[in-house]
């Protein structure tokens, strides 16, 4: 595999630092983030590797679960952190974490045991890249269901409650806010997997093609990888719309919607 000099991604790093600065000349007023997630690319991303590192050579199960259960962590907070309309108190951070769970975590275990079946089980080669990746994708369609749940649920909360005074139970009342939800949660993975080997060629099989394996076992791990990622998805957006939905109304089925946080 050909190692890369710093200053070749120096030359990548040049290109961003000029769409940054194309974006301040068009006022569009992303110039400033570009530039802070770029550096969180590059700081995180050097700390990882020297952490991961550490870990492949040690590779104690007490460490990799440590690990592992600080990604989740981190993964429920920032399913919540860009939400537009957020749950109050500790039930936005929960609800995250809990959806984070679901779909990447227990996922990624069932798939290390059932599937891969390293030996250990919990091989650190193996069990954090597998985790990361679900939980770097699964994310995004939680995120992204719970954004739509949440400003449908403000944007509406007139229609609601006069389907409430019509005799409708709280979950008929936003019954089709919760659908469109989780389709919104469902869509990128769906397009990622329609478009897969047609019209890109997926992050897992790329990088694998370019470390040297054959191109038909990255396209084995690919297609598991893109099953799992679905799989999560898919129970992660259910339990995060269920349990956000419910959060919505109080014991009598009144809508709270004191019980979000407009930012």
């Amino acid at each position: 595999m050909i190692d890369l000099a710093w200053w070749q991604l120096a030359i990548a790093a040049a290109l961003v630092l000029s769409l940054a600065g194309c974006m301040q000349l068009a006022r569009v007023g992303l110039g400033g983030s570009l530039l802070v997630a770029a550096a969180r690319t590059v700081v995180q991303l050097s700390l990882i590797g020297l952490v991961l590192e550490a870990l492949f050579a040690v590779g104690a199960l007490g460490w990799i679960v440590l690990m592992a259960f600080a990604m989740l962590l981190l993964a429920g907070r920032e399913v919540m952190a860009r939400q537009k309309y957020r749950l109050v108190g500790g039930w936005a951070f929960g609800i995250g974490t809990v959806s984070m769970f679901v779909s990447a975590f227990s996922v990624t275990v069932l798939t290390l045991v059932a599937v891969i079946g390293p030996d250990p089980w919990y091989s650190p080669q193996y069990a954090i890249p597998l985790l990361g990746m679900l939980l770097g994708n699964t994310m995004t369609g939680v995120a992204l269901s719970l954004d739509r749940l949440t400003e449908s649920a403000w944007r509406e909360r007139a229609v609601i409650e006069h389907r409430l005074m019509l005799g409708q139970t709280w979950h008929e009342a936003i019954g089709e806010m919760r659908r469109s939800a989780m389709r919104s949660g469902m869509i990128p993975i769906i397009n990622a997997m329609a478009a897969a080997g047609i019209v890109s060629l997926p992050g897992m099989m790329t990088g694998q093609i370019l470390a040297g394996s054959p191109p038909a076992v990255a396209v084995e791990y690919q297609i598991l990888i893109m099953f799992t990622i679905s799989a999560g998805t898919g129970f992660g957006t259910m339990v995060a719309v269920s349990m956000g939905s419910r959060r919505l109304f109080d014991a009598r089925e009144r809508l709270r919607i004191d019980r979000l946080d407009s930012r």
